[in-house]
């Protein structure tokens, strides 16, 4: 994987940071978005590059389509500069937010916030992108385990991830003349800031979840951002159009 491009979507925290670091550790370049945190991604590119890899940091608000052709342009004035490319190899949209809400109190906008934030995103989004893709490229779609197990609180959330999975499967179909496959993963609860933390920070939480999963307990950021380094490595270049459930086993 050695001299490859990643484009990571919400890198500088959480996930997707730890996405970032994983690949660097295998040679990936990177190139992440960041919404608010200048300070954050700056921090983030200083350790790939203590890794020996490249990094560029690049500000995003995804639920902003309009913004998607200037985004495209840096990106593509990032790759010849920073990069000496033309296109880059790998679009993980990892970028989102967490919204609890049971189904009887959801409103429009928490709906339209997920829905700008977790399927318009990443559609239009990855469009703009794919004519400075590497051809044999891959997108990676970060779903959720709410999609295959149900916890009240996340109806709209899941909705939202589900149809995620499906746009999966037509997009590996639709990229697949160029060879680029596409895949996406369903984390289980995972100790991050998500959803304000409660699973990292609540004691009582966290055990709470941890009895629901078969290696009994609750998953660390370096459980996703390995496996996503392994998904999208060689090792696995025959999947395709498929959802990787990366939940320890969680409510099996």
């Amino acid at each position: 994987m050695t001299n490859q491009i990643a484009l990571i979507t919400g890198a500088s925290r959480g996930l997707g940071r730890n996405m970032a670091l994983h690949l660097a550790k295998r040679g990936v370049h990177i190139i992440g978005t960041y919404r608010s945190s200048s300070a954050e991604a700056e921090t983030l590119k200083q350790e790939i590059e203590a890794l020996g890899g490249k990094a560029a940091m690049l500000p995003l608000e995804i639920t902003v389509t309009s913004s998607y052709p200037a985004f495209v342009r840096a990106v593509t004035s990032t790759l010849q500069n920073d990069f000496g490319r033309e296109r880059f190899d790998f679009l993980i949209n990892n970028a989102g937010n967490g919204l609890f809400s049971n189904f009887v109190d959801a409103t429009e906008g928490q709906f339209d916030s997920l829905v700008a934030t977790h399927l318009r995103g990443p559609i239009f989004l990855t469009q703009k992108l794919l004519p400075i893709m590497e051809d044999g490229g891959r997108v990676l779609n970060v779903s959720s385990g709410f999609v295959r197990f149900t916890l009240p609180g996340y109806s709209v959330y899941a909705a939202v991830k589900a149809a995620i999975e499906v746009l999966t499967r037509y997009l590996a179909v639709e990229l697949g003349s160029r060879q680029i496959r596409v895949n996406a993963i369903a984390p289980g609860a995972i100790a991050t800031d998500f959803g304000g933390g409660a699973v990292r920070d609540n004691k009582e939480v966290n055990a709470y979840v941890a009895q629901g999963i078969a290696l009994g307990r609750v998953g660390l950021p370096d459980d996703i951002g390995g496996a996503v380094a392994a998904i999208l490595s060689d090792d696995m270049a025959w999947a395709n159009g498929t959802t990787f459930d990366i939940s320890g086993g969680q409510l099996l």
